[in-house]
């Protein structure tokens, strides 16, 4: 597995790739070697400090935070989801750029209207945040609901994205 970390409008943040595609996008409140303790753990041993592997995702992430990338063209393992979780992070993309969704909504498109706290959960637990977009997933009511980098990444995210 290949890691490196990229400075963002956002902050630091790690990515890690498999052989399959892009495995783990984390912000640094995560705590970066914690993760990759983790994926160690959980995905593979050898863990290898290889920033060229990850220069597209890079590139597309810079892109994003410039306001010229809308969605991502990247390969995702999405290993480190099961069940349920995976469905609805596969449905999570379908929410538009600029756009959001509540989470009954993606709960019934995920196949379970009824699993709303599921896809909290699922959402809370996204190894991809940020190319999986899990920040355009909202309250009923229209209120943010908590995101892994905090709320107020949340809003900064939706406010890009809206082009304020």
């Amino acid at each position: 597995m290949a890691y490196r970390t990229v400075d963002s409008p956002v902050g630091k943040l790690l990515l890690a790739a498999t052989d399959v595609g892009l495995v783990r996008v984390a912000f640094a409140v995560e705590g970066h070697d914690l993760v990759l303790e983790r994926l160690a753990d959980t995905v593979s041993p050898r863990v290898l400090h290889y920033p060229r592997r990850l220069d597209a995702v890079a590139r597309e992430l810079d892109e994003y935070f410039a306001g010229a990338r809308r969605e991502f063209d990247l390969r995702l393992d999405f290993q480190l989801a099961k069940g349920f979780r995976r469905e609805v992070l596969r449905h999570l993309p379908e929410i538009e750029y600029g756009d959001t969704a509540s989470y009954s909504v993606v709960a019934a498109a995920s196949g379970s209207p009824r699993a709303v706290r599921a896809v909290g959960t699922a959402c809370a637990k996204n190894p991809l945040p940020l190319v999986v977009p899990c920040h355009r997933v909202v309250r009923s009511d229209g209120s943010l609901g908590q995101y892994a980098g905090g709320p107020e990444l949340k809003a900064i995210l939706l406010d890009l994205e809206a082009g304020r």
